[in-house]
């Protein structure tokens, strides 16, 4: 009973953190401020479970993060020999909004993501969750595999930017959601879809040196 109790007492923790995080950014919000909000009575109570903010950032990520691999490393068993660019680009994007579309909304994960992302003393510690799963090395194996060949320089450059597209469209559409305004798709699946859309032509566009671009 008391295991169990603790249990739902992190749990609790863990979905008002990340929701405080995602609307106010992660060092807006004190452990007190969480404690409070989760209704906690002992304001020591975030420390208690998880220790430092560093390591309740990586509980919310970690917790995430589990259920994307799943589907990632089932989509990466399907994809057939000689793929395309689109089906590996499609194993980094599905993933995240398919999870994204099956939480119960409103959804904090993904404007999480972004503030955790834009901060350079806690964005390590995303990227390390990330690439602690093995079914994203295999598909960036499988996408860098069938790309054209490009400069390392260039290849460097879109990577930043196809990161910085999946993140940022994801916490925009998100947002939207949250807020009840307009969004360009009409589900999580769609949006998937143009996201993918747009980072095959990404990955695809050409390479324009500098005395081709100021001729």
């Amino acid at each position: 009973m008391k295991t169990a109790r603790a249990d739902a007492t992190r749990e609790r923790i863990l979905t008002t953190a990340e929701r405080l995080f995602a609307e106010h950014g992660v060092y807006a919000v004190s452990n007190r401020q969480i404690s409070e909000a989760a209704g906690q009575g002992n304001n020591t109570a975030v420390g208690y479970h998880f220790g430092a903010k560093a390591d309740l950032v990586r509980a919310i990520a970690r917790r995430h993060t589990e259920e994307i691999e799943v589907t990632r490393t089932r989509m990466v068993a399907e994809v057939p020999a000689g793929a395309p660019v689109r089906a590996w680009v499609a194993c980094l994007v599905r993933p995240v909004t398919d999870h994204l579309g099956a939480l119960p909304g409103p959804t904090w994960f993904a404007r999480f993501g972004a503030q955790v992302m834009t901060d350079p003393a806690l964005r390590g510690i995303m990227v390390e969750e990330a690439l602690a799963v093995p079914s994203l090395h295999r598909t960036l194996r499988g996408l860098h595999g069938c790309l054209p060949a490009l400069p390392a320089d260039v290849r460097a450059e879109r990577a930043d930017m196809a990161r910085q597209l999946m993140v940022h469209t994801c916490a925009e559409r998100e947002r939207a959601l949250a807020e009840g305004t307009p969004t360009p798709r009409a589900d999580w699946h769609a949006a998937g879809t143009g996201l993918i859309d747009a980072l095959v032509g990404l990955w695809l566009a050409p390479v324009t040196t500098t005395d081709e671009g100021e001729r």
